[in-house]
């Protein structure tokens, strides 16, 4: 199984353009994947600079033939034209798709703070290392204690999941919203955290759980142990870091953390003001 995760920027390059059709080719020249994270994509969003409103999950979906689309809108406020503007975060898979979940994530009031809602996606897929849980999202960037508040959210969930994960069949009629669909134990979350990676909020994704909820383990650091992170934001200038960092992490629990093969990080291209990151898991 081949995921990559990548803050595409409403597909906004280092140039200024939003090119939906330039983050298409580039996933493509990166590989073949069975799923594919993105974050900051957007549905009717003209006030974001390059945008013309498109429809960006019908374009990305037109361009990846094949892959079943989840879109959780984080944001969900009137359009310019009587529609919804829209702006969240996608997975796309090619892979079987089980149940999905949107969840909004904490925002706690710090008015003095710039902020926007968040989301965490989470969708069940069957894969050749067996079920696992997609999750993808994208922290607040401008404050740390909504950054914390999330990761505590997205932690309850996960260990929540874990103590459904052998739930039994409820008596309920099939096809019912009763019905008990598959939620394995074992997840992957990615997405860009927005704090590098030696910051405290890291340590607390990281964190052990209480006794029977599979930990999360951080990719880079399972293959490239006692390592630097390899930067994923200002490779290429930016206003929001002083320096190249690590922002966008793939996070494994201890079950796929072992069928961890390989981990990327395309430094090349422009098409984003965020570096793709993808594993291989086998």
């Amino acid at each position: 199984m081949k995921l990559l995760s990548w803050n595409i920027q409403w597909g906004r390059g280092m140039d200024g353009r939003v090119d939906l059709a330039r983050i298409l080719r580039t996933i493509r020249q990166l590989g073949d994947f069975d799923v594919i994270c993105l974050q900051e994509v957007a549905i009717d969003f003209p006030g974001l600079p390059g945008s013309r409103g498109e429809d960006q999950v019908a374009e990305l979906s037109a361009g990846l033939p094949g892959y079943a689309a989840v879109y959780g809108a984080a944001t969900d406020v009137p359009g310019s034209h009587g529609d919804r503007s829209q702006f969240g975060n996608a997975i796309f898979s090619r892979l079987p798709v089980g149940q999905v979940w949107r969840h909004l994530l904490p925002w706690p009031a710090e008015m003095a703070v710039p902020s926007m809602q968040r989301v965490l996606v989470e969708a069940v897929v069957t894969s050749d290392v067996g079920p696992l849980r997609v999750l993808t999202t994208h922290l607040e960037y401008y404050s740390q204690r909504q950054r914390q508040a999330q990761i505590d959210a997205i932690r309850h969930l996960h260990a929540e999941a874990c103590a459904l994960s052998g739930r039994a069949p409820m008596p309920a009629e099939a096809g019912g919203a009763f019905e008990v669909f598959p939620r394995p134990a074992q997840a992957l979350l990615c997405g860009d955290m927005n704090f590098p990676a030696t910051a405290l909020e890291r340590a607390q994704i990281l964190a052990p759980f209480a006794e029977g909820t599979p930990g999360f383990h951080d990719a880079w650091s399972i293959l490239h142990p006692g390592e630097t992170h390899a930067p994923t934001v200002g490779i290429h200038p930016v206003d929001f870091v002083k320096q190249p960092e690590c922002f966008d992490f793939v996070f494994l629990t201890e079950g796929v953390a072992a069928r961890l093969k390989a981990h990327g990080i395309d430094a090349a291209t422009e098409a984003s003001d965020h570096q793709p990151v993808w594993v291989e898991l086998g």
